[in-house]
């Protein structure tokens, strides 16, 4: 297949082209790189320089077997300080590439949605129809791509499929977790570990859970990957899909703490501040759809196989740098 990724540049784009790649797939690879990383972009990918939402740009590079929609703004914190600029760059930019890629006549897409969308839910596991309540920009722009994505489904435009991912993490050889700034919990512990960082924050320590901290549902980037292409495969099948991608356990941030002084070797310094807006307590996925409709099992997602692959290609690439 020929296939689009957008977002190509970052952590889960680029481990998804990779594995697309060793199918056999043709990969375009667009990036804006305003948060993506050039070298991130496999070597054997089309690499194009440009926005997911300059119709122009995407209409020249010709029609594909399927598109998969990684680009956006993903820190519900700076949401809360400048919505609109999610609302322009996740939603408004997301609905021009819809609309220049069914004028080009594509006709499956996979977006990297959020469990962001379903806010502060009180049982676990969630599954995926539970009541929609986003506490952020963030995750109301997740929403509303996917609710233009079921329109556009049900009226025969295009086949789609939402992902709702719940923690991504981990991290391959080639590619190691790394964002800019960095904001997420796991490569925030090792950075401290590798004693770039003075100290770990850790926001809060009231939450209705055992420990107090808040308590997540971490997937591996490699498991993420895999499920993407299984959902291109499934939309033949299907019109449109809605599917959790979670370990369907969680871990608290203490435990992510304990975990990385234990594979690491190294103790975190480590501070307990005040909870920041928008970070429900917990976020535990139900995967039952997922496995079901795209045969699919997260195999790598133990919080310790997380930790100490992220922890090997974080060093891998330190490396590299040295």
């Amino acid at each position: 297949m020929r296939i689009l990724v957008t977002g190509a540049a970052g952590f889960i784009g680029a481990t998804t082209a990779e594995l697309m790649l060793s199918r056999g797939h043709e990969v375009i690879a667009l990036d804006n790189l305003i948060a993506g990383r050039r070298e991130n972009v496999p070597s054997e990918a089309t690499f194009i320089e440009g926005d997911c939402g300059d119709m122009a740009l995407v209409s020249s590079l010709g029609s594909f077997d399927a598109c998969v929609h990684f680009a956006g703004l993903i820190e519900p914190r700076v949401s809360m300080e400048t919505p609109e600029r999610f609302f322009e760059n996740n939603v408004a930019s997301s609905l021009r590439l819809l609309d220049a890629l069914i004028q080009s006549g594509v006709e499956r897409f996979v977006f990297s949605s959020s469990c962001a969308v379903y806010g502060n839910q009180s049982e676990m596991p969630i599954d995926e129809d539970r009541p929609i309540d986003p506490l952020s920009p963030y995750g109301q722009s997740k929403r509303m791509v996917e609710e233009a994505m079921g329109w556009l489904s049900r009226l025969g435009r295009m086949r789609t499929a939402s992902l709702r991912y719940f923690n991504a993490a981990g991290g391959t050889l080639a590619h190691p977790e790394r964002h800019v700034p960095e904001t997420h919990l796991i490569p925030l512990a090792l950075e401290v570990a590798a004693r770039q960082l003075d100290h770990l924050e850790i926001y809060g320590t009231d939450y209705p859970t055992p420990d107090g901290t808040c308590v997540r549902d971490y997937i591996h980037v490699s498991d993420l990957a895999e499920a993407h292409l299984s959902a291109i495969e499934a939309l033949a099948e299907h019109r449109e899909l809605t599917l959790n991608l979670g370990s369907a356990s969680g871990s608290s941030n203490r435990q992510v703490v304990e975990t990385v002084q234990r594979i690491t070797g190294k103790d975190l310094n480590v501070r307990y501040v005040a909870r920041r807006s928008g970070d429900p307590a917990a976020a535990i996925a139900s995967n039952d759809r997922a496995r079901k409709v795209l045969n699919w099992r997260p195999e790598h997602s133990e919080l310790e196989t997380i930790v100490a692959d992220a922890w090997a290609a974080r060093s891998v690439w330190a490396g590299h740098r040295a």
